[in-house]
């Protein structure tokens, strides 16, 4: 069977100093999956979505995007890569003097080389995609921190990305602030956007994600259904620590 991944990453190693960050690990997506990466602090998974993106430069391994090997010593098919690979951060990486509107509009106009007026519509475009319209004129300094992050994901959705990554989108949020961007991604996934995504959000992630993958030590531990990982994981590790992230979210499974 041909293989249908339209994002594959195989045996991605990285270490900063003597310090072993990913051990090895390989993982693929099919068009419209949502696959969550979980795991406790240090488990690599930024790390992973860094690499995937080239933010971080692998030590090892190689990455298909549509089924061609990236060469990324090529700068050219590199650059090309990393429009097709978008990257939500947990801080948001807005530019402070950028109007919303402008934050996602320079990457158009810089990089997909639109017309200012083409760029400042498909950029609109966005910010109504993600429910900030009446935001567009405001900085980000004048946005909540949920607003930030929709700003951000719209700015990623403009560049027309294959893949998104998403690195904990939530965790710099308080808690009544999480609802509005998970409901925007809930939105992507309804509408067939390919995603990686590091969360805690064990609700969100049982309900949408079409696999689990549980990371320690660098390494992939287990991965499976989400069903499967959450009632019925074969590590122990896994089990104990979805139990403890349930505790602590306070869900049940």
């Amino acid at each position: 069977m041909a293989d249908e991944s339209i994002l594959k990453v195989e045996n991605i190693r990285k270490a900063f100093g003597k310090r072993h960050v990913l051990k090895g690990v390989s993982l693929s997506i099919r068009k419209g999956e949502l696959k969550v990466l979980m795991g406790p602090s240090g488990a690599g998974k930024s790390t992973l979505l860094q690499c995937i993106n080239f933010l971080v430069t692998p030590d090892e391994g190689e990455v298909w995007l549509e089924g061609s090997r990236l060469n990324r010593a090529r700068k050219h098919d590199l650059y090309a890569y990393r429009q097709q690979v978008g990257m939500i951060f947990q801080d948001f990486n807005l530019f402070d003097h950028l109007c919303a509107l402008d934050n996602i509009e320079i990457g158009l106009v810089r990089v997909k080389g639109l017309h200012k007026d083409a760029a400042r519509e498909r950029a609109m475009g966005e910010l109504e995609r993600v429910g900030l319209s009446d935001h567009a004129h405001h900085y980000p300094a004048q946005l909540s921190g949920g607003q930030k992050q929709r700003v951000s994901i719209a700015r990623a959705l403009a560049m027309d990305p294959k893949v998104m990554l998403l690195d904990e989108p939530t965790s710099a949020l308080d808690p009544e602030l999480i609802g509005e961007v998970l409901a925007v991604i809930r939105n992507l996934v309804a509408n067939g956007m390919t995603m990686i995504m590091a969360t805690h959000q064990i609700g969100f992630s049982r309900a949408l994600a079409d696999e689990i993958i549980f990371m320690e030590d660098g390494q992939i531990v287990e991965q499976g259904p989400s069903v499967k990982m959450f009632s019925d994981a074969v590590s122990e590790r896994t089990r104990a620590f979805c139990a403890k992230i349930s505790e602590l979210y306070g869900e049940t499974f």
